[in-house]
């Protein structure tokens, strides 16, 4: 089995999954970021990475699952800012409502697996959405201070392990 893992970070939050990913993998394995990647025919899995940006998948990320997905073998991970272990039902809606957007875009694909977790917002990011006036984006650049530290080393350990869960039933 070939495995690559690839990814789209900003901030850097969704490179750090990639590479706990990676590090759980054992084997013929590659990790580049999905600018470096001009097609996924060598690899029999690929663990795809992405942030959540404006609720939903970065432009740079559909064009990539539209352009090479097709049929290939997806394991997803995401990363984003919302509160993963919320109780507030709205907060719960608003991310699965995320996350299915993230699934939708691999509609083509073979999706075997969606990972997911917080990441840090960061002090730019916050920033734009503080000067939106736009009430509901304000309020979760307020919510900037419990994204400190995130992906943790808990979230990093749980994409680990899903890593190992995914390749587990393909090496037979």
């Amino acid at each position: 089995m070939k495995y690559l893992v690839t990814y789209f970070s900003i901030s850097g939050n969704t490179k750090k999954v990639a590479e706990a990913i990676f590090n759980a993998i054992h084997g013929d394995k590659t990790i580049k970021s999905i600018e470096e990647i001009a097609s996924l025919k060598d690899f029999d899995l690929v663990f795809l990475g992405t942030p959540v940006m404006q609720f939903g998948v970065p432009p740079v990320v559909r064009k990539f699952i539209a352009d090479h997905a097709d049929g290939r073998k997806i394991a997803l991970f995401v990363t984003h800012a919302m509160l993963s272990s919320s109780e507030d039902p709205q907060q719960k809606a608003m991310l699965e409502k995320e996350l299915q957007k993230c699934r939708s875009a691999c509609s083509k694909s073979n999706l075997i697996g969606l990972f997911h977790c917080q990441g840090e917002l960061s002090e730019k990011m916050a920033g734009e959405l503080m000067a939106s006036n736009i009430p509901m984006l304000i309020e979760f650049a307020g919510l900037r201070p419990l994204t400190l530290g995130h992906p943790n080393q808990v979230e990093l350990e749980q994409a680990r392990a899903y890593a190992k869960v995914i390749i587990a039933p393909l090496q037979g």
